[in-house]
């Protein structure tokens, strides 16, 4: 085998197998056992996703403007990808507030924090978490309006992240000095965050079945078939090359989030079908994310 086909196996083999073995313990797990994630989901939720956001965000190494061009192409990627699949969802029999949601709003935090820091290294963690910013403002607005045009938007106010978010750029913008005694137990909650999301997904997938197999082979293919077309032009139009390119293709063929199938759940928007093509859309990726990583790497 040539060494270098060898050794980018080898990166995309180190990139995916730790994701995939958090993952899998987490869904052995459930199934010998009963395993109640609520309250962990909920601390991760407004702890130590939060604690992470705001530790990478208030680092001085943290440039906001590094960012502004990577976060406009998130932006698109996730509005284009939802304005593709529209006109097909009448061609399916599915209805766009089935389908549209699950396909927009990625698993980037879940899964895309950990796939870009491995695959690039603890210097993409900044780039990760913008993404991951964006596609969460945009879920808890965008997303919740699409469910139910009634939402309060006011919420957003009080949500964990995006008041880690607000408070980390203020840090950011005005260079204000954070003290190691607060510094240190606050970046020591934000790693918990990460394989926390890895083994919750696991976890998770076990309460999710087949039955609407295929609604949910529809939104396998078409969640990072929309993805990678809307990552195009983003990448041409902000004129992104390199590493930000990379991030944005990769941010663009992200399986579905699983907080899709909870929302949905929540708003009683045909549950069992978001939940097909959440888990179907997540298995796929197991074959969607090497086939990139070997592209973009």
């Amino acid at each position: 085998m040539d060494a270098s086909l060898s050794l980018l196996l080898d990166r995309i083999f180190q990139t995916v197998f730790p994701l995939v073995a958090i993952v899998g313990l987490g869904y052995f797990c459930a199934r010998r056992t009963h395993t109640d994630m609520s309250v962990a989901n909920r601390l991760n939720i407004d702890i130590f996703a939060p604690a992470l956001i705001f530790s990478v965000m208030s680092a001085k190494s943290f440039n906001p403007l590094e960012h502004v061009d990577l976060a406009l192409g998130a932006l698109i990627v996730v509005l284009l990808s939802g304005l593709l699949v529209w006109p097909v969802c009448r061609l399916i029999g599915v209805s766009p507030r089935t389908l549209i949601p699950p396909v927009m709003f990625n698993n980037s935090g879940n899964l895309g924090i950990p796939l870009i820091v491995l695959a690039f290294g603890e210097n993409a963690l900044a780039a990760a978490v913008v993404l991951f910013i964006v596609e969460n403002l945009l879920h808890f607005t965008l997303g919740m309006f699409i469910l139910d045009s009634r939402t309060n938007l006011r919420q957003l106010a009080r949500n964990p992240m995006i008041l880690a978010s607000v408070a980390g750029l203020a840090w950011s913008l005005f260079d204000i000095p954070l003290p190691a005694a607060v510094k240190t137990p606050i970046d020591m909650l934000g790693q918990i965050a990460i394989p926390l999301m890895l083994f919750a997904l696991g976890v998770r997938m076990t309460s999710i079945d087949f039955s609407n197999w295929k609604t949910g082979a529809w939104g396998a293919i078409l969640t990072p078939l929309s993805g990678l077309i809307a990552a195009v032009p983003a990448i041409w139009l902000l004129g992104l090359e390199g590493n930000d390119a990379a991030f944005l293709i990769l941010f663009g063929v992200l399986p579905p989030a699983v907080l899709n199938y909870m929302v949905a759940e929540r708003y009683n928007q045909e549950p069992h079908q978001v939940a097909s093509i959440v888990l179907i859309g997540n298995v796929a990726s197991l074959a969607v994310i090497p086939l990139t990583l070997a592209f973009i790497l």
